[in-house]
């Protein structure tokens, strides 16, 4: 029958209950389920989840066996992310009209999301009759499970129905490196390379495998074999190089990273790996740091991340090279100059480093972009004490202890510094009194 409703609707407003539900299924229902059921979907509509479940609520006492009312219901609990009501009530409604493909792919998509794997594996396989696409859902679900061997079968199942694919292979490939089958793994790749030998990504794991393994003639040979057959690739680099280091090919390894780093074809993940890598490799040969800040320099470009050079930074200072850290840090600040906590670090280093002329200049530009940030002024007069600017130490410390507000240690850095400044002034009484305020704090946080 056809769903007559009891007040004017356009006629954009009855396509969108035609898309939600067939118009059929609703069965003889009265007017004032019609009205509430439709505002139910205009809610849903406009992801008003909570109104269009109280007007479903309503039809359901109106028509408490009506299988779409439950459907909508379990649609809106599952916009919600209340998954468990939304499972009874999608039950519910395949209860009601069992075997719907509507309602049971509702039902198996909100299992999953719920993480109810059997359950859901159970619907998709109901669901293959209906159309072949959903053994791509239940090859998924055998996958979450870690059925490996059901999924294994269906992939054979359907390679033998519709030919190898990419999709399919790459699936076996994860199996066999979830489950540690290296052979199995070696062999799903070259069948991939055969299947699509326009792919790269097949040889280069296919290197990556034999590299993981020991297997480093082979590894290098299928790296061999990949720059053959794409002369032209950039991607053949991430093996190339681990072979050229290995084997103190250094001008070639070199290259190699360099090509990886500034390629646009390469994600940035990999990037990262290559230069953890290099970074690596420029720690124990010193003389190629020049290729490292070329490259890097490159890199942070073509990637448009001016924060690569924080990380190199660390990098550096976990290894206690202080300077190379600092050397990055001030290069990342160029073009990130509101980046407070990288600022920081590059004028703390200044101050371990001794570069207190830098430390005091930076510390005064920094001022003007933060004004009310504490360890800048502590900063600032602990570089001009060093210079012995005993006066402008003064100012700025008495001005910036203002803003230090629970924060006790800094509250006695910034009296400890002030007792500095004063001894410089020639004042020792309000230094000994600077010292003894220091003195009663410390007190209190031992």
């Amino acid at each position: 029958m056809a769903l007559l409703l009891s007040f004017p609707v356009t006629g954009q407003e009855r396509d969108i209950i035609l898309q939600d539900v067939n118009e059929d299924d609703l069965g003889n229902v009265s007017d004032a389920f019609q009205e509430n059921f439709f505002e139910a979907l205009k809610q849903k509509g406009i992801e008003n989840y909570e109104k269009a479940i109280t007007a479903l609520l309503k039809c359901e006492k109106v028509e408490p066996g009506n299988a779409v009312v439950h459907f909508e219901l379990g649609k809106n609990y599952r916009f919600l992310k209340d998954y468990d009501a939304a499972i009874q009530s999608l039950q519910k409604a395949n209860r009601l009209k069992p075997n719907q493909e509507w309602v049971m792919v509702e039902l198996m998509e909100t299992y999953y999301l719920n993480n109810d794997f059997e359950p859901a594996i159970l619907i998709a396989k109901k669901l293959v009759p209906f159309n072949s696409k959903y053994q791509n859902n239940l090859a998924d679900l055998y996958f979450k499970s870690q059925k490996y061997d059901e999924l294994l079968a269906l992939l054979d199942e359907l390679d033998a129905q519709l030919g190898i694919n990419e999709f399919r292979l790459g699936l076996r490939q994860q199996i066999y490196t979830m489950t540690d089958n290296t052979p199995a793994q070696i062999q799903v790749l070259k069948d991939a390379i055969k299947a699509t030998p326009e792919n790269e990504m097949n040889y280069l794991n296919l290197v990556f495998v034999y590299s993981a393994e020991g297997m480093t003639q082979q590894a290098f040979k299928a790296a061999e074999e990949m720059r053959e057959k794409f002369p032209s690739s950039k991607v053949v680099h991430l093996a190339l190089y681990k072979f050229y280091l290995d084997s103190n090919n250094t001008a070639a390894a070199v290259e190699s990273m360099k090509t990886v780093l500034i390629s646009e074809e390469i994600d940035p993940e990999s990037k990262f790996k290559v230069l953890n890598d290099f970074l690596g490799f420029v720690n124990e040969n010193p003389e190629y740091e020049k290729d490292l800040k070329e490259v890097i320099t490159l890199f942070a470009e073509s990637e448009n991340s001016p924060g690569i050079y924080q990380k190199l930074g660390e990098y550096y200072l976990l290894k206690g090279q202080k300077e190379q850290a600092l050397t990055f840090f001030e290069m990342g600040i160029s073009g990130n100059l509101d980046n407070i906590d990288l600022l920081q670090r590059i004028l703390l280093l200044q101050l371990d480093l001794g570069r207190y002329d830098e430390a005091a200049r930076r510390s005064g530009e920094a001022l003007d972009l933060f004004p009310g940030q504490p360890l800048l002024y502590l900063i600032r007069g602990i570089a001009l004490n060093n210079q012995k600017e005993f006066k402008g130490a003064e100012q700025i410390l008495t001005f910036g202890l203002d803003y230090v507000i629970d924060n006790k240690k800094m509250e006695v850095d910034f009296l400890e510094q002030l007792a500095i400044a004063s001894s410089g002034l020639g004042n020792a009484a309000k230094a000994k009194e600077y010292r003894d305020r220091a003195n009663e704090i410390n007190k209190t946080l031992n």
